[in-house]
């Protein structure tokens, strides 16, 4: 790039006087060159007195080309429409003063259509045979997914399995040969590489933008611009332009490589406004493998609440001034510090209150996204080494993973996946709490037909079909007959932790 001579004078200039080494006579040798054509290079070319006053180093600029990265990409970048029929509701009219005294004081109910709605969104293929991985957002709901290729061919989409908690999905298409991108090593990236974000913002196809990666591990927090953000975030934050579309579509290195599924946008006003955030490959690859294997993802939890050790948000005073006091004396300055040790979790009995783990699986851990973002590589039954802090001195642990509900078994996508929800006996003191002798506790609910019944996290599941539920292995007993009767029902009854009853009818059929 040629850049006259007058505009580098200026720069040295500035650079050279605010040194206050040698500027004056600097200023004036470069002054005395200031109409010259020559570029940066050939002026100190012309004269190394030049580069040896202003104190420079004499190396060309090279400019990252992105234009292969940019040329493989688009092929493999999908634009999906995911539509939701129109569905026949029962509303209930508001009750006039006829309703009163001659209807029903509730009001009158009637049919109403609802209108298909329509969404869009972009995905990658990941695979010659069809797999493509997307955003869970994009699909949610969905009763039809078309999926239109660059070359404008398009394809019916099937979903082999979502996650909620990572906001990721996998799609099928049927076929071979299928344009892929290489998947990368997201751990690799480095602040300030280059990246292109490519997708169909605003629907228009095979959109690419460039920028630089501006944070690794980012926490932003449960809402985003397009939604409900996931709930284990270990986000690549990025510059690259980022828009409603973008989502399910490719962050891509200089080299052509995949290294993040684009997801959300962080902005005031619901577009970009300078910053965008991917899910690194390093979550997605054990995602991918998981849907495909099992169909659902086999989550590994550490057990433990916890917080970032050199943060203060949401803690008491009493907390912060104990956390700073504890930092004082042990030299420590980042870290996870634990609140508390779940019962029954992976780390009870292991981990105590007031540790700070400053390194799992060998990697150090700096804030809790690292902790959530090496916990989501590793399935139930995997041992971890942890590297904690306690009592002023290092210690070396070993921690059995466990699943949310507390055991090692490997959730395949059968049975209990219907209900799309995650349950656990409750605890020794929620019985004493309550007055209770058994029960299920709800402790996650995804789309599936618990959610559909309107039952929400927290639920405590007494009877299921009149049976007694003490265990999951009681849940899934309960359901396989239930699947297997003329009625296909399950009907639920049970209470919140408020000790408010409730009962449920949840309907087996599938649509």
């Amino acid at each position: 790039m040629k850049q006259t001579v007058k505009k580098v004078v200026g720069v040295a200039a500035i650079v050279l006087l605010s040194s206050g080494v040698g500027g004056y006579t600097a200023y004036k040798l470069l002054s005395n060159e200031r109409e010259s054509s020559a570029t940066f290079s050939e002026l100190f070319q012309q004269n190394p007195d030049n580069l040896r006053l202003a104190g420079l180093t004499a190396t060309a600029a090279q400019p990252v080309d992105l234009t292969q990265a940019a040329e493989t990409s688009v092929h493999a970048v999908v634009h999906i429409r995911s539509t939701q029929l129109g569905r026949t509701e029962t509303v209930r009219t508001m009750p006039d003063i006829f309703d009163f005294f001659f209807g029903d004081p509730r009001g009158q109910e009637r049919q109403v259509k609802t209108q298909p709605r329509v969404g869009f969104g972009s995905g990658v293929i990941i695979s010659k045979d069809g797999y493509i991985v997307t955003n869970n957002h994009v699909v949610e709901d969905a009763d039809e997914i078309t999926v239109k290729l660059n070359d404008e061919r398009e394809f019916k989409g099937r979903v082999i399995g979502t996650d909620p908690d990572t906001d990721l999905a996998l799609l099928k298409i049927e076929g071979d040969d299928f344009p892929t991108l290489p998947v990368g090593d997201s751990d690799a990236l480095k602040v300030g590489e280059w990246v292109l974000a490519v997708g169909n913002p605003f629907s228009l196809s095979s959109t690419v933008t460039a920028g630089i990666v501006s944070a690794k591990a980012r926490n932003i927090g449960s809402s985003a611009s397009n939604g409900q953000a996931a709930t284990i975030q270990s986000f690549i934050q990025t510059d690259a332009a980022i828009n409603q579309g973008n989502s399910g579509g490719a962050l891509v290195n200089a080299r052509g490589e995949l290294v993040g599924i684009n997801a959300m946008l962080y902005s005031p006003t619901g577009t970009y406004s300078g910053y965008g955030f991917a899910i690194p490959t390093s979550i997605m690859k054990k995602v991918v493998a998981d849907l495909k294997q099992y169909g659902a993802v086999q989550r590994a939890l550490l057990g433990i609440k916890g917080r970032d050790f050199s943060t203060e948000l949401q803690m008491s005073d009493e907390l912060v001034d104990e956390i700073k006091k504890q930092a004082e004396e042990l030299g420590v300055k980042e870290g996870v510090y634990v609140a508390e040790v779940i019962d029954g979790g992976s780390a009870a009995g292991i981990l105590q209150e007031k540790d700070v783990i400053i390194e799992l699986d060998g990697k150090k851990i700096h804030k809790f996204t690292d902790l959530q973002e090496i916990l989501s590589k590793h399935r139930p039954g995997d041992k971890v080494k942890a590297t904690i802090i306690r009592d002023k001195k290092e210690k070396e642990v070993t921690i059995t993973l466990k699943n949310s509900q507390g055991n090692t078994k490997v959730v395949k996508d059968r049975g209990m996946e219907i209900l799309g929800a995650a349950f656990k006996p409750i605890s020794d003191e929620l019985k004493r709490q309550l007055n209770l002798g058994y029960g299920l506790e709800v402790t996650g609910v995804s789309t599936g037909k618990m959610k559909d019944a309107g039952i929400r996290k927290g639920f405590i599941i007494l009877k299921a079909n009149g049976e007694s539920m003490k265990s999951v292995d009681d849940l899934e007993a309960v359901l396989k007959a239930a699947t297997q009767s003329p009625e296909q029902v399950l009907f639920i009854t049970g209470m919140f932790p408020s000790g408010k009853r409730a009962n449920y009818a949840v309907d087996l059929q599938q649509e």
